[in-house]
């Protein structure tokens, strides 16, 4: 198809998909996978491929917050990740300082009240690094609207012994009660910096049936909707979340969800 009647087509199939759907999740959690992989199919380096994976983070961010989506958690980066190659370590966390740098700065995270903030293990990662995030994470703190959650250096199994281990001191310290231990106590104690509900949706690229441990208990024990689909990430296009969305709607109206 010529390029210029695929935009048309792909318009008029977004405003279709968009006109049919009712019921936007409110919290969409996803796992960018495909950027080597793509990368390697068209002759480029990694490096290009996790670049081009970066800016299409850019426009989904856009596209979910135009449609009311009140807050995106991004798989950026996992526990398991630190086993890569040392250029491609140094790479990826040139990349990751370099867009929060951006979003310091842009003009649409302010005005837009768009809040940034990390979900990881901060020890793991270089200094100079973390402290860009945490500069970014401080100007937005107060911002309300739509809430970016960055999982760097992320291990599902991770957050539930940090949460296990917090409540454990809380009881150590008489605080609470073994019985006093409910749903909440565990969310309240995976999460205690940052306040992330429940998922509502998970979306998964490059072709991986595979959730990859990603927010075990927000997302796998919430029974979050799961639209997995065959784009590596940076092909992905605003009519790839949409069908995730339209896949939430449905599941929404059968009753799957409170």
């Amino acid at each position: 198809m010529i390029p210029k009647l695929r935009e048309i087509a792909d318009r008029a199939y977004e405003k279709h998909l968009l006109r049919n759907i009712k019921n936007i999740p409110r919290h969409i959690a996803i796992i960018q996978d495909g950027n080597r992989r793509f990368a390697k199919e068209m002759g480029l380096d990694v490096a290009v491929g996790h670049r081009l994976g970066a800016q299409t983070t850019e426009n989904v961010l856009e596209w979910a917050r135009e449609i009311g989506v009140r807050h995106i958690t991004l798989y950026c980066f996992s526990t398991e990740n630190f086993q890569r190659s040392e250029s491609e370590l140094r790479e990826l966390f040139e990349l990751f300082a370099e867009k929060a740098i951006k979003a310091a700065s842009d003009e649409r995270v302010h005005k837009n009240s768009i809040r940034i903030q990390m979900v990881g293990d901060r020890n793991l990662l270089p200094k100079d690094l973390l402290e860009k995030i945490e500069k970014v994470e401080s100007l937005t703190k107060n911002y309300t609207e739509f809430t970016i959650n960055l999982a760097i250096a992320y291990g599902g199994r991770n957050e539930i012994v940090y949460a296990t281990r917090s409540i454990l001191k809380l009881i150590r310290e008489d605080r609470i009660k073994p019985d006093d231990i409910t749903n909440t106590t565990i969310e309240e104690n995976l999460y205690r910096e940052v306040n992330l509900p429940r998922v509502d949706l998970i979306i998964r690229t490059g072709n991986e049936k595979r959730t990859s441990n990603f927010l075990p208990w927000l997302a796998n024990g919430n029974e979050s909707a799961v639209y997995f689909c065959a784009p590596y990430w940076p092909m992905f296009r605003k009519i790839d979340l949409l069908r995730g969305v339209r896949l939430y709607d449905q599941r929404f109206l059968e009753g799957h969800f409170p």
